[in-house]
C-alpha cells in the first residue's frame, strides 16, 4: 500500500528478509555482470539490493504499471548509479522486452543472473514455465537462476504456516498456489539449468539457486 503522495508502494516482508536474502546473493551471484530482477514488485529489494552489490549492475521489472512507477519512485528516493530504470516483462509471453532493447550495455555488463523473489507461487504455473524459459534463453553458461518463496517438499508443505497460506492464495486464485520444488527442478532441468544449492530461509522460505549449463 502506498502512504505517500508519489508512487511509492511498501510490501512489509521486504524489510523482513531484504538482509538474508542479500547474504544468499553475495555468496551465489557471479563477481560482476549485470542481474536481472523479475517481479520487482515494490522496488524495495531493488534499491535496498543494488548499492550493497557493486559492482555488479541491477536492472529491475515487473508486468504491473503501478509496480514499475514505485520501482521508479524509489529509484529516486534511494538512488544508486548500478541501478537501472525499471523494464516491462511479463514471463509469460514468447520473448521478454529486455531481449528485443536493453538500457544496459551487455559487452560491457553481460546478463550474468536473473533473481526471483516471491513469483511463481502469486502466479499462475506458466509464470514458473515462462521464467525458467525466459532464464534458459538468456543466461550465459554458469549463469545462475535465484528463486526466493515458499515450496512443497515431495508434495508436502514443510509448514502450517505455508499450508495455510497456500489455502489462502487458491482462495484469491485458484492457478495461484505454493509450488512443488521437485516439480520445478524437474522442469529447470529440461531447460538446462542444473540445481545448485538449497538454502533454508527465515519464515519457512527457501533460497533455491540454478546453474545454467
Amino acid at each position: 500500500m502506498s502512504t505517500t503522495d508519489d508512487a511509492r508502494q511498501y510490501a512489509p516482508a521486504t524489510q523482513r528478509n531484504r538482509e538474508p536474502i542479500l547474504e544468499i546473493l553475495r555468496r551465489v551471484l557471479p563477481a560482476k555482470g549485470t542481474v536481472l530482477e523479475v517481479a520487482s514488485g515494490t522496488g524495495e529489494h531493488a534499491v535496498f539490493f543494488a548499492p550493497r552489490l557493486k559492482p555488479r549492475q541491477w536492472l529491475p521489472s515487473d508486468a504491473n504499471p503501478l509496480m514499475r512507477a514505485s520501482i521508479a519512485d524509489w529509484s529516486a528516493y534511494e538512488p544508486a548509479d548500478n541501478l537501472y530504470p525499471p523494464l516491462d516483462i511479463d514471463v509469460q509471453t514468447p520473448s521478454w522486452s529486455v531481449e528485443k532493447e536493453s538500457p544496459v550495455d551487455w559487452e560491457t555488463s553481460p546478463l550474468k543472473a536473473i533473481v526471483s523473489i516471491n513469483l511463481i507461487h502469486i502466479a499462475p504455473w506458466s509464470a514458473c514455465l515462462g521464467l525458467i524459459a525466459g532464464a534458459s534463453r538468456l543466461l550465459p553458461p554458469g549463469g545462475v537462476l535465484y528463486l526466493y518463496g515458499p515450496f512443497k517438499r515431495n508434495g508436502q508443505h514443510t509448514a502450517a504456516s505455508n499450508a495455510a497460506f497456500d489455502a489462502s492464495l487458491q482462495a484469491s486464485n485458484p492457478d495461484w498456489g505454493v509450488r512443488d520444488l521437485e516439480d520445478v527442478v524437474a522442469i529447470a532441468q529440461d531447460q538446462h539449468l542444473v540445481l545448485e544449492q538449497i538454502y533454508p530461509m527465515p519464515a519457512n522460505n527457501l533460497s533455491v539457486v540454478f546453474h545454467h549449463t
